[in-house]
């Protein structure tokens, strides 16, 4: 059987959420709000089944390609749905999507994975050296974006030259990702290896998929999620002003949290099983694809486009990811994380999305 039960089921669901919302959507029907929730769904199944596409294909071609693969198309919704606001002259909501990303990776996932895992196994240790490692990727990648838009806000004598200095650090940071994977190559190896003393791989090869299916799939997944994408952000615009929502609060709320609805579950089950290097592991491989390959990927990309995208942010959201990075820094510094600090971390993204909520 090509299929387990739990994917037909996930499949099944995402077949349904898709055609609801294609039906909103072309028969203009469920008012404002209706093809806007529907399309939201839509994107958070068909970001699970994006991932799960990614993933076995990467089973198929080799642990070392699973992180090449993961890196290039396991953010294919944001992707889209940053490029179609973009083109709708959203802005601030395709600025928001991808800050968001990353703040809910960093404080809503891994924060609910401490819970969770704090909640079921106590006190949760977990590899020191490689949680380190994170907290300094994280804050290597917030520097790297936040540069530049210091340089527009502080007036310096950069001031002005944002577009070039944005395709400037897009290009360098691209490379250092270039760089970075032989690296990743191997540590995705030694997370394979983990796996597979935990039991995983070999579910997973009970139930793998052949290669042409894993490809058959992220193909049919990839194209429905461009359509829903635009669907989507074809629906913000009345539904945010039905709604009362904000651009930035409809980019770093809910487009982030349905964009990366598959870490949200894996991370918060491999924590509640007890492994928190592997929950780790999969927000900082979630992280690092959207702040050193997504992001300046869609700054080149949108050179394209009638407004191109830069590193320029507004100050609050300067101040979040900098904040985010040093939370990250102090809890897992020790490699013990508890789940009252897993509480604080989703406590300070809830207070980030207040701010937007207001904006």
């Amino acid at each position: 059987m090509l299929f387990t039960g739990s994917e037909l089921r996930i499949i099944g669901l995402t077949v349904a959420a898709v055609v609801a919302a294609a039906v909103t959507y072309y028969g203009h029907i469920g008012g404002t709000v209706a093809p806007f929730v529907l399309a939201g769904i839509a994107l958070a199944l068909l970001a699970s089944l994006v991932g799960r596409s990614v993933e076995a294909m990467g089973e198929r071609l080799g642990a070392g390609a699973t992180g090449v693969v993961q890196s290039a198309l396991g953010n294919l919704p944001e992707l889209f749905v940053v490029l179609f606001a973009l083109k709708s002259k959203l802005y601030e909501v395709a600025t928001a999507t991808i800050v968001g990303s990353i703040l809910a990776n960093v404080l809503l996932v891994l924060g609910l994975a401490f819970v969770a895992g704090g909640a079921r196994n106590g006190v949760q240790l977990f590899n020191q050296a490689a949680a380190r490692r994170m907290a300094l990727m994280m804050l290597l990648s917030v520097a790297a974006l936040v540069v530049p838009a210091l340089t527009a806000l502080l007036h310096t004598p950069a001031a002005g030259h944002e577009r070039a200095l944005s395709v400037a650090v897009s290009i360098l940071l691209l490379l250092l990702f270039i760089g970075s994977l032989p690296v990743s190559i191997k540590k995705t190896q030694a997370e394979t290896s983990a796996r597979q003393e935990a039991g995983h791989a070999a579910h997973r090869e009970e139930h793998g998929w052949p290669l042409w299916l894993a490809l058959t799939m992220l193909a049919v997944t990839g194209v429905a999620a461009a359509f829903v994408s635009d669907w989507f952000v074809a629906g913000l615009t009345p539904a945010m002003s039905a709604l009362h929502i904000s651009q930035a609060f409809a980019g770093l709320v809910i487009v982030a949290i349905a964009g990366n609805a598959v870490e949200n579950t894996t991370a918060l089950v491999l924590a509640a099983k007890g492994q928190s290097d592997l929950a780790i592991s999969v927000v900082k491989n979630s992280v690092a694809q959207i702040a050193v390959f997504l992001f300046p990927a869609l700054i080149l990309v949108s050179l394209l486009l009638t407004h191109s995208l830069t590193f320029v942010l507004p100050p609050v959201y300067i101040a979040a990811l900098a904040l985010a990075a040093l939370s990250i820094w102090q809890i897992t510094g020790d490699g013990e994380a508890r789940d009252y600090e897993g509480a604080a971390l989703v406590v300070l993204f809830v207070i980030v999305g207040a701010v937007a909520w207001f904006e």
